[in-house]
């Protein structure tokens, strides 16, 4: 179960770094040097920033940590909520610009 897990994470990564590669080759006006790295540090950067406002949410409200710590998985949940948001970020964004128009 957890191999499918990571499979799904791959697959999920790989297609974010995609949409974010292309978004960024169209919105920027001088290419850089490496798109791909770029891509990449952003994923991770918006998954850090989802990371650190729920934990300073749960923090904030006061929910217990013991729910989400004695997990049967090898990484902590919290964590990979963040990284699936910051791989739907393009899409929900993408979807929101189509909405608009």
């Amino acid at each position: 179960m957890q191999a499918l897990g990571v499979i799904l994470l791959v697959i999920g990564i790989s297609i974010s770094v995609r949409e974010r590669k292309y978004r960024m080759m169209w919105r920027s006006s001088q290419p850089s040097s490496n798109v791909l790295a770029a891509a990449l540090s952003q994923l991770v950067g918006t998954a850090g920033g989802i990371y650190l406002s729920l934990e300073l949410l749960f923090s904030f409200l006061k929910i217990p940590e013991d729910w989400w710590s004695t997990s049967v998985f090898f990484v902590e949940p919290l964590a990979v909520i963040s990284l699936f948001l910051a791989i739907l970020q393009p899409f929900v964004l993408k979807a929101w610009m189509n909405l608009r128009k």
